[in-house]
């Protein structure tokens, strides 16, 4: 049943994008100076979390490789690569400047040298998750240096320029923003039908069980992906040559578990020691939750960057936030509570 399980994956970039045709072009328009020689301009994506924004970064940067000769590009997660050096060490290992790194002993300074000291060639960053950087100073950095244009992505914009000194956010102040809107209904059927198209043997699914899915997904990409590729697998498991619908409304909770399953792994320790507290508690509120957090933690962050790490937990669906100011309290969502 299954002919290619890559096309599955919700990270998976398709050659063809489906829709996100506004979105690409306006990347495209902004990145477009790179094919006369010129810096592209700095772009923020922004929008909830399964809207394709670093679908359309990835795609449209590989259109762009095709299209220049001379370019280098990295894609770099600021969750797991949170702090400057390690921003910095990602950048100079697309060129080959890292083998003489010490992780433990080279300063950032000595990378961030290296970086603008290169030849000038056209070289485009994507940024994923940038609210997520302890060190937003590596943005001014980037900024900066030559030749280097720099694709952000984030849920929120206000997330990111809240954190920013005003040196930054005059410089920011001018990129290109391009807001991404949770998929229509008809959009996600047609997306999970590529998918299908490619990933699967025909007639493997019905209509229905797409719309299905879709509904249920409310919008997110990555759980219609996530669902469709559960439901197939399970069909694959069974020997069939079809999916039952049964099985596809069985596989939507398994691959909303998957998804959360993989932002858990990727908290960072003190978001974690939050969403532990929140889990051991049940129900929380802000003042009790921060001073359970400090009596845990050796070197406590401070209040606002607490609640950005709250922020983050809401929006991919790890936790709920309810009420608001001194009432508002917080519990696990009701789809990973065990």
């Amino acid at each position: 049943m299954i002919r290619d399980a890559r096309v599955l994956d919700p990270e998976f970039v398709p050659r063809d994008i489906v829709h996100r045709d506004a979105e690409v072009n306006a990347l495209s328009n902004a990145l477009d100076p790179i094919t006369e020689g010129e810096h592209g301009k700095t772009t923020f994506l922004f929008g909830p979390s399964g809207t394709g924004k670093t679908c359309i970064a990835r795609y449209t940067v590989e259109q762009l490789r095709e299209a220049v000769i001379d370019i280098t590009t990295q894609y770099i997660n600021c969750w797991q690569n949170y702090s400057r050096f390690r921003v910095l060490y990602e950048i100079l290992s697309a060129i080959g400047r890292t083998v003489d790194i010490h992780r433990q002993s080279t300063p950032a300074d000595l990378l961030l040298e290296r970086i603008q000291n290169h030849d000038g060639s056209p070289y485009v960053i994507v940024l994923d998750e940038v609210d997520q950087l302890e060190d937003k100073d590596v943005l001014y950095d980037l900024y900066m240096t030559r030749g280097i244009s720099i694709v952000m992505i984030a849920n929120r914009e206000e997330d990111l320029f809240a954190q920013l000194d005003e040196r930054l956010v005059s410089r920011l102040h001018a990129s290109r923003r391009i807001r991404f809107e949770r998929y229509g209904m008809d959009d996600l059927v047609a997306i999970l039908q590529a998918r299908v198209d490619r990933g699967l043997t025909p007639d493997a699914i019905d209509d229905e069980d797409l719309r299905f899915i879709a509904d249920a997904a409310a919008g997110d990409a990555r759980i219609a992906i996530a669902t469709l590729r559960e439901a197939a697998r399970t069909a694959d498991r069974d020997g069939l040559t079809h999916i039952p619908s049964e099985t596809v409304r069985e596989a939507l909770p398994n691959a909303r578990e998957t998804l959360q399953q993989k932002s858990l792994d990727r908290l960072k320790p003190h978001q974690r020691t939050l969403y532990e507290i929140i889990e051991e508690c049940g129900e929380i509120d802000p003042g009790e939750l921060y001073g359970q957090y400090q009596e845990r933690t050796s070197s406590p962050k401070s209040k606002r960057t607490i609640r950005k790490y709250l922020q983050k937990l809401a929006a991919y669906d790890l936790i709920v936030a309810e009420g608001e100011k001194r009432g508002r309290t917080y519990r696990l969502s009701g789809s990973v509570e065990r």
